[in-house]
């Protein structure tokens, strides 16, 4: 139950602050005065899109607060713990918008996105706007009337859980086979690719060993001669490194004897000649195996064409990129052979998930056309203390054979607001006023249904009069007794049914115009509807009139 609202700084509202009680309030004043204002502010706390373009003055921000009375309604809780919110049996929902034009919202001085802060709102209140009447003609609306009246929330939660997971495996299993019909393409070119670089016989390090190779054995003629050279340097019979190494080694071997200075002197020089002659069979080794072998060369020359040709292929800058080449065209093609079979899985749990889809749209189906027939019996019969005594409806379900977001329905309304007439679409037979009388009766119907704490008519009297909107008055007044109704209304017949009367009005304050709303005494409420039946100048008749309306 709404309580309190309080708004600050938002279109021609300064600071409001109202408190309302339960049962039926009523909401007069006139054109102009600023009760779509208010709507719009109580929006913002429902959710709506914020707009900086609304602050009164732009170097403020705007703040609107609605706090709701939650104790006789337990079950919120739920949605409380699902979204982690902190329940508190008098909920604050307060909504900010900065001038920067950023808004901010909250739950109980805790900040939350507007997907919760609507969330929580619809279960809280029903804000019904005039153009929301011409939801009455939308299909989607029709049949969550229909599931309302049926108990088909908690069918519809499992149906939209199982729908979602349908088209999920739906749209995997598309992409697997689009995937498989790819690879299918791609095999044999992808088995020849990697049968080439499995030739090719790859390892780490393999281009630099074979250029090395490649240079070595297309320079060995010179080589050779560099190495027969240096062989001379070192094994020359009167002046190779060796004989004169061994000459020195003698002479200081003379010395040794005179002390350690000396034999460590001549211990290095036995070493050095020891290095020198391993470094001499070394150059001896290296020339022997150095021989000129053009069979070889023709094959490393093909082998490293070979590598550049593949590394050009496949786009890399150098052989050894061509492994992870490899590996990654290895394991496609083993992922290929396991596609059959994912793809047998996902269609199995397709198959499940549609029989569940079936089973779960049969049982909708079932309970709709269970309570269409007392739900068309209900509507005509209160249509017509509305002054619509010949209404007549035809509710169809027709089968579909998508799975749609609540089922595999479609409900097709036809009306006929005369005894004889053609049925026809409620937009293309109906008038405004009709429309109306058979929104508020449908509201009326599920209002005990749905549970919620407050429900708010913007003017849905509008097009209807005299009795009728007396009849309106009372269907509202009979709702007020297990929940909370406010009506926004320019009607005295409906303005006086109400248990308390609030009027909003505009003054000019301090050289501007503001919107304020005030809760009527007996005697302004008196004043109120006499203005409402006879104009700007309420007569004795209007003032008799009005009393006998509030008594």
């Amino acid at each position: 139950m709404l309580t309190r609202l309080s708004i600050k700084n938002y279109a021609l509202i300064e600071d409001l602050q109202v408190r309302f009680q339960g049962g039926f309030t009523t909401i007069t004043g006139e054109t102009g005065a600023g009760k779509s204002i208010l709507l719009e502010s109580l929006g913002l706390v429902l959710g709506k899109r914020a707009d900086r373009s609304a602050l009164r003055d732009q170097d403020l921000k705007c703040i609107v607060e609605a706090e709701f009375a939650l104790e006789r309604y337990p079950r919120l809780k739920e949605y409380f713990n699902e979204n982690d919110l902190d329940y508190d049996p008098l909920t604050i929902l307060r909504r900010e918008i900065q001038p920067s034009g950023k808004s901010r919202a909250f739950v109980n001085d805790s900040p939350v996105t507007l997907d919760i802060l609507t969330g929580l709102g619809s279960h809280l209140i029903d804000v019904h706007s005039q153009h929301q009447t011409l939801e009455l003609t939308d299909q989607d609306f029709q049949l969550h009337v229909v599931d309302a009246l049926a108990g088909n929330s908690g069918v519809l939660i499992e149906y939209g859980n199982t729908r979602e997971r349908y088209l999920k495996t739906h749209k995997k299993l598309e992409i697997l086979q689009a995937e498989q019909e790819g690879a299918f393409r791609e095999k044999d070119y992808n088995e020849f690719l990697l049968e080439e670089l499995d030739k090719a016989a790859l390892e780490k390090g393999m281009q630099e060993s074979l250029e090395t190779e490649y240079g070595q054995l297309s320079n060995a003629e010179f080589i050779r001669e560099t190495l027969e050279n240096a062989q001379q340097l070192f094994q020359e019979e009167q002046y190779g490194l060796l004989t004169l190494q061994g000459q020195l080694n003698q002479l200081m071997g003379k010395l040794s004897a005179f002390g350690p200075d000396y034999q460590a002197l001549q211990e290095r020089i036995k070493s050095l000649y020891i290095e020198t002659d391993d470094l001499s069979g070394e150059v001896e080794g290296l020339l022997e195996r150095q021989l000129a072998d053009p069979g070889r060369l023709e094959v490393l020359n093909s082998r490293i064409q070979l590598l550049h040709n593949l590394q050009k292929k496949h786009g890399v800058a150098h052989a050894d990129d061509l492994i992870p080449v490899r590996e990654a065209l290895r394991l496609k093609l083993e992922h290929n052979l396991d596609l059959d079979a994912e793809i047998e899985s996902e269609r199995k749990s397709l198959e499940e998930l549609e029989r569940n889809l079936d089973r779960l749209s049969q049982t909708l189906r079932e309970k709709r056309s269970g309570v269409l027939p007392e739900f068309i019996s209900t509507l005509e019969r209160q249509l017509s203390g509305l002054g619509m005594p010949n209404a007549s409806f035809v509710w169809e379900l027709v089968p579909k054979s998508e799975f749609g977001r609540t089922g595999r329905d479609s409900l097709e309304l036809r009306f006929t607001a005369n005894k004889g007439g053609n049925y026809g679409p409620l937009k293309k037979t109906a008038s405004g006023g009709e429309l109306s009388r058979i929104m508020l009766t449908i509201k009326s119907i599920l209002a005990s249904y749905e549970s919620l704490p407050t429900m708010m008519f913007d003017e849905i009297d509008t097009g209807v009069s005299g009795d009728i909107s007396a009849r309106m008055a009372e269907m509202m007044e009979e709702m007020s007794g297990h929940m909370q109704i406010f009506a926004i209304t320019h009607l005295p017949q409906v303005a006086s049914r109400g248990q308390q009367q609030f009027k909003v009005y505009k003054e000019d304050r301090g050289g501007r115009t503001q919107t304020g709303m005030k809760q009527l005494s007996k005697e302004e409420r008196l004043n109120e509807l006499a203005l409402m039946l006879g104009g700007s100048n309420a007569s004795q008749t209007a003032i008799s009139h009005a009393r006998q309306m509030l008594n």
